[in-house]
This record gives C-alpha cells, sequence and structure tokens, in this order.
C-alpha cells in the first residue's frame, strides 16, 4: 500500500515539474518572439522524401512526378552545387552513389554533371522496380524542376552543406523570385526550407523574411530542447525538423506550445506513420507518399 501511495505522488510531482518546464519554456520563448511566416496546415503534412524515391530514383524528374501524382503535399529537394554556381538537386555532396561518376558535386561544371547517369543505379538495385526510362536520366537543376513543375506542386527544400557553397542562399532567393514562389498555396506556403546549419537559415532569413524556415536536428538519444534553442530558433525558425526516433509526446506538445511545427524524419512504413500520426507531429518525410496518404486518410475517419 506505501509503495502504491508513493509511486502515485511520484508520478504527480513529475508531471507538475515536467507541465512547469513547459510553461518557463514557453514564456522564455515569447519574449523574443519575432513576426515569423507561420504554417497552419488543417492536415497533418505528407512530404515526399527525394521525391517518391521508393518507386523512381531520388531527385530526378520521374520520381517527382509520381510524388505529384500521389497528391504529396511537398515534394522535397536537396540542394547542391556546381563549380559554375548552378543549383542541383542531389543529397550526397558526392555524385558516386546516385549517379555513374565520381568525386564532389563541387568538382563539376553543370555542363559536365549533365554527362552522368543518374537512373541507371536504380534499377540495378531494385530490379522489381525497373524502369526503361530511369535509364538515360540526368541531375536535374532547381530551375529545371520550377520550370517543370511551375505552380502545380508545393517544394519542401533542404539547403545540403552550405558552407562549401558559397552565396547558395542568394541563388536560391533569385530563383524562387524569379518564379514566384515566395507566397501562399491557399492555407500553406509555396516553399519551405530546412536545413541543419543554422547560419544559412539566418541568412536566409535576412534575404527573405517572408519565407518559411526549419531548422534540422537528429538527435542520437531523447530529444530535448533548452530554452537558448527556443529563443534562438525564434529569430528565423516556423518549424524543425527531427529524427522519429528521438520524439515523445512531451516534446512534440514542448514544441508546438512554444509556437512551432514539428516534422519527422523518414518514416517508410505504416506502423512508423501512424506512430507519428498519434504523435501529433504536424508531418512527415517519407519516400512512399501514397503509403502517407492512405494511412493519413484512414487515420481521420
Amino acid at each position: 500500500m506505501f509503495f502504491n501511495t508513493f509511486s502515485w505522488k511520484e508520478f504527480l510531482l513529475r508531471k507538475i515539474i515536467s507541465l512547469l518546464t513547459v510553461l518557463l519554456l514557453v514564456v522564455g520563448c515569447e519574449n523574443n518572439k519575432k513576426s515569423l511566416e507561420p504554417i497552419t496546415p488543417e492536415d497533418f503534412l505528407i512530404i515526399a522524401h527525394r521525391g517518391a524515391s521508393a518507386y523512381a530514383p531520388e531527385h530526378t524528374i520521374p520520381a517527382y512526378e509520381i510524388a505529384q501524382q500521389a497528391d504529396a503535399d511537398y515534394i522535397e529537394i536537396d540542394l547542391q552545387m556546381t563549380k559554375d554556381g548552378v543549383l542541383v538537386a542531389m543529397h550526397d555532396e558526392k555524385v558516386d552513389r546516385t549517379t555513374d561518376g565520381v568525386g564532389f558535386v563541387i568538382e563539376y561544371s553543370l555542363e559536365e554533371l549533365k554527362q552522368l547517369n543518374a537512373g541507371r543505379w536504380y534499377n540495378s538495385a531494385n530490379p522489381g522496380l525497373a524502369n526503361k526510362e530511369f535509364e538515360d536520366l540526368k541531375v536535374p537543376t532547381l530551375q529545371e524542376i520550377f520550370s517543370h513543375f511551375g505552380n502545380d506542386v508545393n517544394y519542401y527544400i533542404e539547403m545540403k552543406s552550405p558552407k562549401i557553397y558559397k552565396k547558395m542562399e542568394e541563388k536560391l532567393v533569385s530563383l524562387l523570385i524569379q518564379y514566384n514562389l515566395i507566397r501562399a498555396n491557399g492555407e500553406l506556403p509555396k516553399v519551405i526550407v530546412e536545413s541543419f546549419n543554422e547560419d544559412s537559415l539566418t541568412r536566409l532569413h535576412q534575404l527573405e523574411p517572408k519565407l518559411p524556415l526549419i531548422q534540422l536536428f537528429y538527435f542520437k538519444e531523447e530529444a530535448t530542447l533548452s530554452v537558448q534553442h527556443y529563443n534562438r530558433l525564434s529569430n528565423f525558425a516556423s518549424g524543425i525538423g527531427v529524427n522519429i526516433s528521438s520524439v515523445d509526446n512531451d516534446f512534440i506538445q514542448e514544441v508546438q506550445l512554444n509556437g512551432f511545427q514539428v516534422y519527422l524524419y523518414s518514416i517508410n512504413n505504416e506502423i512508423e506513420m501512424k506512430k507519428a500520426l498519434n504523435l501529433q507531429a504536424n508531418g512527415a518525410f517519407t519516400n512512399n507518399p501514397d503509403m502517407g496518404i492512405s494511412v493519413r486518410t484512414e487515420f481521420e475517419k
């Protein structure tokens, strides 16, 4: 009997301490909160990770087209930059994994990069999904992607390795302005930009304050953010992206109470997608956008 009473009191004390901690974080952040672009979706967002990369070579036009056909809320585009300053869609700093070339993207001019094959590797790795149309794919530039899809999709763009690319932020903003993409598409921003690099996001916010920005985090263990984190984020970010393995409901609620969205990566089966929905995050990255939308639809019934 004594043990049960003690456990209950201990539980209440922990919950009270947790609530007070959240309130203190919210107050600390509110004192420093600037006017940032809100992201206010009614639905849990499905973000096609590197396009519908389960079904086509990642970061190619077909991968983005399949994501569009699946009605993904956003297509995700990772950005690298050629040595002649052209933004291109590629996850890795090196071309080795997803083309038949070797070396760093920054060592290639655009003309040289366009000589590489960006689809044949997928057919070899996924014989059950192999497609002749993938055999001659090239690495697309960001401008080519914008020209191809225009206003028909929403774009979730990650700045990869901005420390090694001069004026990467300026080039991105210039293209977004050229294609009139710094605006809302109904209730959603047409473009959201994310990065692990806080300096790059801060630079983007200075260049274009209307652009919604997401600070990426990766936690090896339990996710946690301090008052200092929230205060810094309040200067430039509309939300955070974080690995699903590190979060629980308390963390997500704390982040949201501080005024930030939470997007989880990367989720590629129904069990994890249901977990993300039950956690009440604001969205998730998945290689399988059709699966994500199916699970979301069932969850909302």
